[in-house]
């Protein structure tokens, strides 16, 4: 198997170029069961990254623009009358595929965004009365622009809290960004080669959740939840009242850490955990779970790292 990750990495890369932290990030947690957030700028690749993940894994795929004008309807389908067998018939939604990309997902109206909620929860969608199972395996990929932009409404925390990671493309380095101009007479999403089967993947999901973790390390994780919901972080000013934490991590988000963790240790090739795994993944996992006062999203990242260094990774509890 450490080979067919290898090849994914590897294909993935040559297609988003310059990125090989974010798109082992977006594999482990596709191979950790979750849901992937990716907040950036329009024409940072976004896009590009989802479009990779489904057609390199051979995964079904479908792409639903957001826009305030979007019905959850039009996410999950609708029944509709057929006159004649005179019954109702189901018209799936685009949320019947195995990868589903909602681009702009915060151009959508809160009830919209909200159709998704069930779905990347239990895996299953209800569409008048009748519950419906999702394939397997379900990943849903959003991309989202910053909330500054024209048109955009902000994720309630009940959704943010469904993905399991959020990162960021950024711009790529002199090079990498030389080779995207060089390749612009060829569309590289062409290249891309199925190198992996549906069964292949749920094979490794499944291997994944047998990756060992010690005492040592869960202890690691509560710990750094348990600073989260502390009135102050390490560091901060608790007299200046702009740098505590109102929304902290919750069980979900330990149980996403240790997930996304198992993952990348996985791709590493290993069975067993390291503090290191932890560290790996703890800002893509944790940042769009914090909050602090006064919504000063911009500071988000040194709280993750405040977290990180007020917990001692041998004594994590004491």
């Amino acid at each position: 198997m450490q080979n067919v990750i290898k090849n994914i990495l590897i294909e993935i890369e040559s297609i988003v170029l310059g990125k090989p932290n974010e798109c082992r990030l977006a594999v482990a947690c596709l191979l950790a069961k979750g849901h992937l957030l990716i907040e950036d700028l329009p024409g940072m690749g976004k896009t590009t990254l989802a479009h990779t993940l489904a057609e390199t894994l051979n995964l079904s795929y479908q792409r639903t623009q957001f826009t305030s004008d979007l019905l959850p309807a039009d996410v999950v389908g609708i029944s509709i009358f057929n006159t004649d067998i005179k019954q109702f018939e189901l018209h799936k939604g685009p949320i019947f595929n195995q990868v589903v990309l909602a681009d702009e997902i915060n151009r959508a109206s809160p009830k919209t965004q909200s159709a998704l909620l069930e779905a990347m929860e239990e895996k299953q969608v209800s569409i008048d009365g009748t519950t419906h199972l999702l394939p397997e395996p379900f990943f849903v990929i959003a991309t989202q622009n910053p909330l500054f932009h024209a048109g955009t409404y902000p994720l309630p925390e009940s959704q943010l809290d469904r993905f399991m990671m959020r990162i960021s493309l950024g711009f790529p380095d002199v090079e990498a960004e030389k080779n995207i101009l060089l390749s612009l007479s060829r569309d590289r999403t062409k290249a891309i080669e199925n190198i992996n089967s549906r069964e292949d993947l749920l094979v490794m999901q499944q291997e994944i959740e047998k990756v060992h973790a010690s005492e040592v390390i869960i202890e690691y994780i509560i710990a750094l939840c348990h600073v989260s919901r502390g009135q102050t972080v390490k560091g901060f000013d608790n007299e200046a009242g702009n740098k505590i934490l109102c929304r902290p991590l919750s069980p979900r988000a330990g149980k996403a850490l240790l997930g996304a963790a198992k993952a990348w240790a996985f791709i590493d090739n290993r069975d067993f955990l390291k503090p290191d795994d932890i560290k790996a993944v703890f800002s893509s996992v944790c940042e769009h779970r914090l909050e602090l006062s006064g919504h000063e999203r911009g500071d988000n990242n040194s709280v993750s790292q405040q977290i990180l260094q007020a917990v001692d990774v041998l004594n994590p509890l004491s």
